[in-house]
């Protein structure tokens, strides 16, 4: 199968981020903005999904960008995963799908599953690279928070809990009715999220997922 997109879905993509570009900087609304270049350029649900997750203002982009630490920087600090975010995007990543390095400086997914998400094996094959990770730069404890209403999550947070304990690393997985208010909630810890409510609710932000698909993955990725 070809890679996805082509040379002149990319090409036409890019044009389209310009578009959005130029109106989110003249103050129109995001929502209205993608609406408007997406009917300009007749793009189906998947393609309006990539703009609105990866097109961002330039003050917008520049002040999550001044908030992103450095894998080094996670080195005896309490680190707050954002679970399913991060494992959703990694998986992508194995799968090989294309991901998106967006204008804020994070990588995300294009694959929309959000409450679709069962474990798999590629679950455990992204939690093998994470705990890479946590191995080489040693956070001093590590909180995963998972959504309860997603199918599973019980499950699957014991489950984290048990690869916690194997990996012989500090930390726990818990459940929350919306993990991403408690997320927010915590300001003087870094925070793994690619989520855009996320990263403008928090001060410090590590980009988990991106700093795998770079270093360990070479994921393909596609920039706007």
């Amino acid at each position: 199968m070809s890679p996805w997109p082509q040379k002149d879905e990319l090409t036409t993509l890019r044009e389209a981020a310009r578009d959005l570009r130029y109106l989110l900087a003249r103050g129109y609304r995001r929502r209205h903005a993608v609406t408007f270049v997406g009917d300009r350029f007749q793009f189906d649900n998947t393609l309006r999904h990539i703009l609105f997750r990866a097109v961002f203002p330039r003050a917008v982009a520049k002040e999550r960008r001044k908030k992103r630490l450095k894998a080094r920087e996670i080195r005896g600090q309490r680190l707050v995963v954002d679970g399913y975010n991060c494992f959703i995007t990694l998986e992508s990543g194995l799968k090989g799908e294309t991901v998106i390095y967006c204008d804020d400086g994070f990588f995300r997914d294009v694959s929309g599953v959000f409450r679709r998400f069962r474990p798999s094996e590629l679950t455990e094959t992204a939690w093998s690279l994470m705990a890479r990770v946590f191995k080489r730069y040693r956070p001093e404890f590590i909180q995963f928070l998972l959504d309860k209403p997603y199918s599973n999550s019980g499950r699957f947070c014991g489950q984290i809990r048990s690869w916690m304990v194997d990996a012989g690393l500090d930390g726990t997985c818990a459940l929350f009715d919306r993990s991403e208010r408690h997320l927010c909630n915590h300001q003087g810890d870094i925070v793994a999220s690619g989520d855009s409510v996320i990263i403008d609710s928090c001060n410090r932000l590590f980009d988990l997922t991106g700093h795998i698909l770079r270093h360990y993955l070479r994921a393909r990725s596609i920039k706007l």
